[in-house]
């Protein structure tokens, strides 16, 4: 009786994300395309490469620092953009306020004073936004890929 043993190699890593940008930002991708689009220099914070650009505006508001994180496995890519103004919690107010006047729907997750986010979706589009509405830690927004998860209590 022969057998046959197959050899164990670890996986390949998976594939970057695709490449997906909104109102000129970088949202997903590889860190050539968060290069190209000014997320420069890249930093190395131990488990990634945070990739960051100052004056950010979106949605015509800002300016805002932003930073998109690419994971250190080979072929690796980054899958959200996260936003934050260094000195005002208030100002990423602006930007959800953008979203309203332009249709897009707001939910909530969570509780009261639970680490809540503000969730912003409209149909079709290839992102939606998460911003915090803690109110102890440093506000951000996130800009994320639409893949249809649960978005919490709507109105």
């Amino acid at each position: 009786m022969s057998a046959t043993l197959a050899a164990c190699q670890p996986a390949p890593p998976p594939p970057p994300p695709a490449n997906v940008s909104f109102d000129g930002l970088p949202v997903t991708g590889t860190r050539a395309f968060a290069e190209q689009l000014g997320f420069t220099p890249c930093i190395d914070t131990g488990s990634a490469l945070r990739c960051r650009r100052g004056g950010v505006t979106i949605l015509g508001a800002g300016p805002y620092q932003g930073a998109v994180d690419v994971a250190r496995r080979q072929a690796a890519g980054f899958s959200q953009l996260t936003l934050w103004h260094d000195t005002d919690q208030s100002a990423l107010f602006a930007v959800v306020e953008a979203l309203g006047i332009r249709g897009w729907q707001r939910c909530r997750t969570g509780s009261e004073n639970q680490g809540d986010q503000e969730i912003w979706t409209k149909a079709g589009a290839r992102v939606r936004f998460s911003m915090d509405l803690s109110y102890w830690g440093k506000r951000r927004l996130r800009v994320l890929p639409e893949a249809g998860q649960a978005t919490g209590k709507c109105w």
